[in-house]
């Protein structure tokens, strides 16, 4: 089947193939590391995430670059506030930011290209630019003439008349349109600055991108991503100073992700609705989150609220009951002998179809609300059919788990992600270090996660020594803190309810 892909740049969707045989090379925008990553961020790089996931899964090679914007205004107003240097600051949460990244379970890119270590790149691009005309030095400031690229606005579909209606000159800018934007900074005191044939400075915000996507892709490539609300000017900016600069064409396809919105309303500190990644951590679990994220299409604007992620986790129950019931049956040494049963193959049509929907969901744009659906309906279908077998097929089992878990990893399900520093409920950690001294678990163990892996090995212990009553007190407890316990062949394991 042919993956079509909403194209932001025709507004179309149109089919994908790769410029180059089987690579996919795509180019996400990255955060501005002035504070912890938050719910917004999330929703991008999960969203992106998955589609690289499935890119994955139809067999493609994909090489993934995420840039690091780690010197920028933001970040050297609250370096300033802090009274530290901008680039050691931006170094700090740069670590933070990737951490929340990963202990929700998002995959790191294959290269995390930081500005300040590619300025020869961006000098270099800006150098082109003003030799093909496209730019002009004011002040020691270098700016990118909007008037002399033709195309610009082709992404975002605006027209130069209506831009300039909303566009001003600030102060201390040369610039000589109100559209024109810089491509290089003059230094000012206290601030990051570099070598430059225009004297020292850093550069702009929009010249990074063009720069590193090119040298860590080429052009073109296949795939630029990020944020709607990076569409313009960002997006729009990177294209004139790619296209100008080198005379090739940029990015073959436009992807944007739709902005999450918090209880219906825009997300802002100003009202008061700003949530981090480690502040949503410290109450739901990462796959809860990934989960609710996942769901919705990728250019959707999803919309947060708790009663979501509740709704939510009592889903993702239903999907690992599911995968918990084909594990039992898939280890059974129960052997089926004679002729296949009808509900066998009623079963064996379902994984088929399983396989079939979730890929015509995700090739019609990477639809993952109709992925999930499909996803749900097999979960029915399952149940049904170890409701009607009399000794469900452990062979049959089998190959519905590896269907079952292959579509899963696709929407970032059923992973064990590291854990984030968090702020735990210190009353839980001394009520778990109590039960560990009860039942003579290590208990000076200081984090939730700890301690309930030491009580499961004095579990364990108990049962090989017979010690029925403990080991069901120990499980009667953790129940009772609201932790379930379930037996597995790799050994037990526990999960928030």
């Amino acid at each position: 089947m042919t993956l079509d892909i909403y194209n932001s740049l025709t507004r179309t969707k149109e089919p994908f193939s790769p410029i180059h045989d089987n690579t996919v090379k795509m180019y996400v925008c990255g955060m501005t590391v002035y504070s912890d990553a938050h719910i917004g961020h999330a929703r991008t790089y999960v969203a992106f995430d998955v589609i690289r996931r499935y890119l994955q899964y139809k067999g493609y090679s994909v090489t993934y670059v995420q840039n690091i914007t780690d010197v920028d205004d933001k970040i050297i107003a609250a370096a300033r506030r802090d009274g530290v240097d901008p680039l050691a600051y931006s170094q700090k949460y740069t670590q933070r930011c990737l951490e929340d990244l990963s202990a929700l379970g998002v995959r790191p890119a294959d290269l995390y290209p930081k500005a300040s270590e590619n300025i020869p790149t961006m000098v270099a691009m800006i150098e082109q630019i003003l030799s093909g005309g496209y730019g002009y030095v004011a002040n020691g400031d270098v700016y990118f003439s909007v008037e002399r690229f033709n195309e610009y606005g082709k992404l975002s579909g605006q027209r130069r008349d209506e831009m300039k209606a909303g566009a001003r000159i600030e102060p201390g800018e040369s610039k000589h349109s109100p559209l024109d934007f810089a491509l290089w900074k003059a230094a000012k005191p206290g601030e990051p600055s570099w070598d430059s044939p225009w004297g020292r400075g850093r550069p702009g915000w929009h010249i990074e991108c063009s720069a590193m996507s090119g040298k860590y892709l080429g052009l073109p490539f296949d795939i630029h991503g990020g944020g709607m609300d990076l569409r313009f000017p960002h997006h729009e900016n990177e294209i004139a100073q790619a296209e100008a600069a080198t005379g090739k064409p940029f990015a073959r396809f436009w992807i944007h992700a739709g902005l999450l919105t918090i209880n219906g309303e825009k997300m802002s500190k100003s009202l008061g609705n700003f949530i981090t990644i480690r502040d949503l951590m410290a109450k739901w679990d990462s796959e809860v989150i990934r989960m609710f994220l996942a769901q919705a299409h990728y250019r959707s604007p999803p919309d947060f609220t708790e009663k979501a992620l509740g709704d939510v986790a009592k889903s993702l129950e239903r999907l690992h009951r599911v995968k918990e019931r084909l594990e039992a049956a898939s280890a059974s040494e129960v052997s089926k002998s004679g002729s296949v049963s009808g509900v066998d193959k009623e079963f064996s049509s379902s994984i088929e179809s399983l396989s079939g929907e979730f890929a015509a969901a995700m090739d019609d744009d990477f639809n993952t609300p109709r992925a999930f659906a499909a996803l749900f309906e097999f979960v029915n279908k399952a149940n049904k059919y170890f409701e009607d077998a009399a000794t469900p097929s452990a062979s049959l089992c089998r190959r519905a788990l590896e269907t079952y878990l292959h579509i899963g990893d696709v929407l970032a399900l059923f992973q064990r992600t590291p854990s984030v520093p968090r702020r735990e409920d210190p009353t839980l950690i001394h009520t778990l270090q109590t039960l560990a001294r009860q039942y003579q678990a290590a208990s000076s163990l200081s984090s939730v996660e700890g301690l309930l892996d030491a009580l499961l090995q004095a579990r364990v212990a108990a049962r090989k020594q017979k010690q029925w009553a403990i080991a069901d007190g120990i499980r009667r407890d953790l129940e009772r803190l609201g932790f379930e316990i379930q037996d597995t062949d790799q050994g037990p394991v526990w999960r928030k309810r």
